[in-house]
């Protein structure tokens, strides 16, 4: 019986110890807490595309079926009609978190982050955290879609769902009851306070400000400091030598992530594409041929400024802005296409 307690105590020592020694960050408990409801505790002004239950027939299912499949169950208990028969939302946009430090927009730190992440590389900001963002379209857009449409969804996130059913999807306008629900859905990918890199204290000085009313507008600042409020789009110019390209050195194991995790993507068995790409010799060469070349299938041509419907084919590829797709990348893609390995 002895021998039972003294086991019993050194085992109880143990587990203390092991509780006093471990970091501050490994018992801070998981905060499934929405940031903007912490955010609106705190006296934070509300945001304009609050989802309103009150539109009928929308909802946040409805709106994920839209998002993914591009039609769901409409008022009269049938399928609606195919908001776009070329693109799925999901084509262009990511539903997680795709960037390692929510405060920045670095291509390359995101392709790392997909590679480990098994994510897509995509033209447009993933809608995990769009609901806590300001803006949209925001910066190169207008020379896109123009000021009229551009800025009507800059600061509208109801207008900007539309824009980009419209305008990038080439298709048919989504009516009200299904653009709340699409941004229902959004609402559901909202940022938690465990997505954003609070130490143990910043923490404690949030939860501090909630109970006693003391620094809101302290603790506010620091919330909205650990995440973007806007994706910045600026768009970058072909290289005007195109043999010399943007004069970098390129990595071929980085342009084969390039190439794996976003070119095929969409064009992988012409998923989302007229283009149609694989891993087989054929398409490494054509993209090879004509990546130094005035032609419309240059991959400085087609990442820089996208392309254009063809006739009897809608399908288009959106451009990338510098902030998805740098020109070290580029480069990168380059020269794995280039790469003595690929040029059989």
């Amino acid at each position: 019986m002895r021998i039972i307690i003294v086991s019993v105590l050194i085992l109880t020592g143990l587990f203390a110890f092991q509780n006093r020694m471990r970091t501050p960050e490994e018992v801070l408990p998981q905060d499934n807490r929405n940031v903007y409801d912490v955010l609106q505790s705190l006296g934070d002004s509300a945001a304009n595309h609050t989802f309103r239950p009150e539109v009928k027939y929308a909802s946040a299912v409805k709106g994920e079926e839209i998002f993914f499949t591009g039609n769901t169950t409409g008022p009269n208990g049938t399928k609606t009609k195919i908001q776009s028969k070329l693109f799925k939302c999901w084509a262009c946009h990511n539903t997680v978190i795709e960037e390692p430090d929510l405060t920045k927009y670095d291509p390359e730190a995101r392709l790392r982050y997909a590679k480990e992440k098994h994510l897509p590389f995509l033209q447009g900001t993933t809608v995990y955290g769009i609901v806590n963002r300001k803006t949209f379209y925001n910066n190169d857009y207008y020379k896109k879609y123009g000021h009229e449409l551009a800025d009507k969804a800059h600061r509208n996130l109801r207008e900007a769902i539309q824009l980009c059913a419209i305008g990038c999807s080439q298709g048919r306008p989504l009516e009200d009851w299904e653009i709340e629900s699409v941004l229902a859905y959004f609402w559901t990918l909202q940022y938690k306070m465990s997505d954003l890199s609070l130490t143990p204290k910043e923490k404690e000085m949030v939860d501090e400000a909630l109970r006693t009313g003391v620094d809101k507008q302290k603790a506010i600042d620091l919330l909205h400091s650990k995440y973007a409020d806007h994706s910045p789009a600026h768009f970058l110019l072909p290289p005007a030598d195109r043999k010399a390209g943007f004069g970098l050195q390129g990595r071929p194991e980085v342009g084969k992530d390039v190439y794996e995790l976003s070119c095929l993507h969409c064009h992988k068995n012409g998923r989302f594409a007229y283009y149609y790409l694989d891993t087989d010799g054929y398409s490494l060469r054509h993209l090879r041929y004509h990546f130094p070349r005035f032609t419309p299938y240059s991959s400085y041509q087609v990442i820089c400024w996208g392309t254009a419907p063809l006739p009897g084919k809608k399908f288009y590829m959106p451009q990338y802005t510098t902030e998805r797709m740098n020109p070290q990348l580029i480069e990168d893609l380059r020269a794995y296409v280039e790469s003595p390995k690929m040029a059989k």
